[in-house]
């Protein structure tokens, strides 16, 4: 059986591990793009779409971590401290 195309919020806040309404939050601010349905308006967002967020999360946190090295500097500014 295939993925489902969309997924609820509570689906997308089970995958990355957070609450549903810090998944809203996301929604809202255009972090994850996602549709309203139906009458009630619920969210849902598309499993591809979800796959590019987190990409988009590696790529950003790569280049954190590339500007912002944790090594011999660190240690040694640490060192330093004490």
């Amino acid at each position: 059986m295939p993925a489902p195309r969309f997924l609820q919020l509570s689906d997308v806040a089970e995958v990355l591990n957070i609450s549903a309404n810090q998944v809203y939050a996301l929604v809202r601010r255009g972090d994850i793009p996602a549709v309203k349905i139906g009458g009630r308006g619920q969210w849902r967002v598309e499993s591809s779409e979800l796959e590019k967020y987190i990409e988009r999360l590696y790529t950003e946190t790569k280049q954190f971590i590339d500007s912002h090295p944790f090594g011999e500097e660190a240690e040694t500014t640490e060192e330093a401290q004490l």
